[in-house]
């Protein structure tokens, strides 16, 4: 990953309400939650949500699909993989081994993506 790519990531989950909702569909697993239940949970109003899903979405930390009239969203495991790889790839000055199971426990903390409904 890019530093550039990183940043654009750490913004978006600047903010406390993207960092919420990037949580919560953690939380959800792969199968995700539709715009609709992340607002109820979330407690913002369907446009402001939209603005906060399409800039997550555009860090490569969300991806979206749709099902009949309704928009699911999930967390995009590969780009949270990608982020947190880009975070320990000098970990332990180069040593990965040195940092014991933390690198194996990170990258392992992700479903594996699945085919999309």
């Amino acid at each position: 990953m890019e530093q550039k790519t990183a940043i654009e990531a750490f913004a978006a989950l600047a903010q406390e309400t993207r960092l919420g909702v990037f949580r919560l569909l953690v939380q959800a697993g792969p199968d995700g939650l539709t715009a609709g239940d992340i607002a109820a949970h979330i407690g913002v109003p369907a446009s402001t949500l939209s603005h906060h899903l399409g800039i997550l979405e555009r860090a490569g930390l969300l991806r979206s699909w749709r099902v009949q009239r309704q928009i699911y969203y999930a967390t995009d495991y590969e780009g949270t993989r990608r982020l947190l790889a880009f975070l320990m790839e000098d970990c332990c000055r180069g040593l990965p081994e040195l940092c014991g199971t933390a690198l194996s426990d990170l990258v392992a903390c992700c479903p594996k993506p699945t085919v999309d409904a």
